[in-house]
């Protein structure tokens, strides 16, 4: 609970989401210096099938990072929960000469991500590359190689400035991994773009928000939205103690859309490339009497007609560059939705900020 004096601007958590544009851009250069990001893939030249795996928020930023690396490399890639690798490797592990393991965790101390990465590592002898926000982890120990973001790491308990960065350092890898080096210029272009806009952002949020109360929430995504929506349904659970769930878009008329009434807000991750059949949903919702949140590039008319919230990015380059800042409305929702409710957003209720197991 929040003492009395406790004011919106003095969290960790809001200071750190807002901090995410200067953030991207000091993680860039470092990758860009550090000449890490072309080591890394000289030697991983023959690996063509790539399997990213985390706990959490790191999970769903394995299936951002994965939907990335196929869409950008054309090579398979798919997501793991840690937690598979040691429960069901025989269906989860792919001990093939020319496959490669990242393994995510932004402590580099979840027991389970370290786990794994050994787990790989020693018994599968599969190569591992940890991506983590900490200096001189298990994880590092435990893996061939390691992505360190020491300028993402955070003070508060739940996932925001690192899964963005971490996404976006995984997606520069998978650019230069397809010869499509513009990408990392251009992600270089939205930490520019989005850091005019985020404290703008920010205000919109906290006063739809003040203005709206909710009985539960929904997070729509489909291709690589899908893990957005999956993140940011997680987030506000985390920091509003709010049920929430999350759906492929096209999904949610399948029976779940029978919870729809005016105490559900709905959130939309709109892709460029299914953005009619997706606003078609998104209509349709609307009509059952939910109030609907629209997050996308650019909004067409029908989707100013009948979006009550509209996050619009106008950013010129690649989709995909678009992941990392989709996000940050659906971590300013659930922050100010847990301050509203008189929670304290930099302490999560029964949470610990790494998941460590005897």
């Amino acid at each position: 609970m929040l003492g009395p004096n406790k004011g919106v601007q003095s969290f960790a958590t809001l200071a750190e989401i807002l901090s995410q544009p200067e953030i991207w851009r000091q993680c860039l250069s470092e990758l860009e210096s550090s000449g890490a990001i072309r080591e890394i893939l000289d030697e991983a030249k023959s690996r063509t099938e790539w399997t990213f795996i985390g706990c959490g928020s790191s999970f769903y930023l394995a299936e951002a990072a994965a939907a990335s690396w196929t869409m950008m490399t054309g090579q398979r890639a798919r997501a793991v929960p840690a937690s598979e690798i040691l429960l069901f490797p025989g269906m989860s592990v792919r001990a093939a000469e020319n496959a490669q393991a990242v393994v995510i965790s932004r402590s580099g101390r979840t027991s389970e991500a370290v786990k794994a990465a050994q787990v790989l590592s020693q018994e599968h002898r599969l190569p591992t590359l940890g991506v983590t926000c900490a200096a001189d982890s298990q994880l590092e120990e435990a893996c061939d190689r390691t992505i360190r973001l020491l300028a993402a790491d955070e003070k508060s308990m739940v996932m925001t400035r690192s899964f963005s960065s971490m996404l976006l350092a995984l997606q520069v890898l998978a650019g230069e991994k397809s010869g499509k080096t513009e990408i990392a210029s251009s992600l270089g272009r939205l930490a520019d773009h989005f850091a005019g806009r985020v404290r703008a952002l920010s205000a919109q949020v906290e006063e739809f928000v003040s203005e709206h109360s909710f009985a539960d929430y929904v997070f729509l995504g489909q291709g690589p939205f899908h893990s957005l929506a999956r993140e940011a349904s997680l987030k506000i659970t985390e920091m509003s103690c709010s049920y929430s769930q999350a759906f492929h878009t096209l999904e949610f008329r399948h029976g779940p859309k029978a919870v729809v009434n005016p105490a559900t807000c709905l959130t939309f991750f709109l892709s460029e490339a299914g953005l009619q059949a997706e606003s078609e949903v998104r209509a349709e919702m609307h009509h059952l009497g939910g109030l609907t949140i629209a997050i996308c590039n650019r909004a067409n008319d029908a989707i100013r007609r009948s979006s009550d919230f509209i996050f619009e990015l106008g950013f010129d380059g690649p989709e995909l560059a678009t992941l990392a800042p989709f996000i940050v409305p659906g971590q300013l929702l659930a922050l100010f939705t847990g301050v509203k409710k008189n929670l304290n957003p930099d302490e999560p209720k029964n949470l610990s900020r790494v998941v460590i197991l005897d």
